[in-house]
């Protein structure tokens, strides 16, 4: 088997992303508008956004998105936040996610933040034991307020 390949994805790959992440559970299938999300591209390149995408063999096998946010607090060092962690249903338990977070790691490592934060679903069990082997700690409680109805 060839080896995992990271590499940033651009606009070409949207559909490609967007199979990943209805695969993954995120979304479900056939619900994501994909003029909807080619025309958003560019308010998440204006924000910073890089999106991963891991492959093989010219298969997409996984994807996230990783924000670098510049703070006042923390003496001015960054953080990073990683949304939208999706592998494709027949590729799970594979490793892809686990490379794609390690990559994730090292550019905000990089980046100088002093943290890399995600929140995952309280129904996604399987998904928090794998964030807890990969070394994320569970910290402070996560509050969110839905600010727009979303079709299930």
């Amino acid at each position: 088997m060839n080896e995992l390949h990271i590499r940033e994805a651009g606009l070409d790959d949207i559909d490609t992303v967007l199979g990943l992440i209805e695969s993954s559970g995120i979304d479900a299938p056939g619900t994501n508008d994909r003029a909807a999300a080619h025309a958003n591209w560019p308010a998440m390149q204006a924000a910073g956004a890089r999106l991963l995408l891991a492959e093989r063999d010219g298969a997409a096998l996984g994807t996230l998105t990783l924000f670098v946010l510049p703070l006042l607090g923390h003496h001015c060092a960054p953080e990073a936040v990683v949304e939208d962690v999706a592998v494709a249903a027949d590729a799970q338990g594979m490793g892809i996610g686990r490379a794609l977070l390690h990559h994730s790691m090292a550019l905000a490592r990089n980046a100088g933040c002093y943290k890399l934060a995600l929140s995952s679903n309280l129904k996604r069990v399987d998904a928090h034991a794998f964030y807890d082997h990969l070394g994320f700690e569970r910290h402070g409680i996560s509050f969110i307020v839905p600010l727009k109805e979303q079709a299930e």
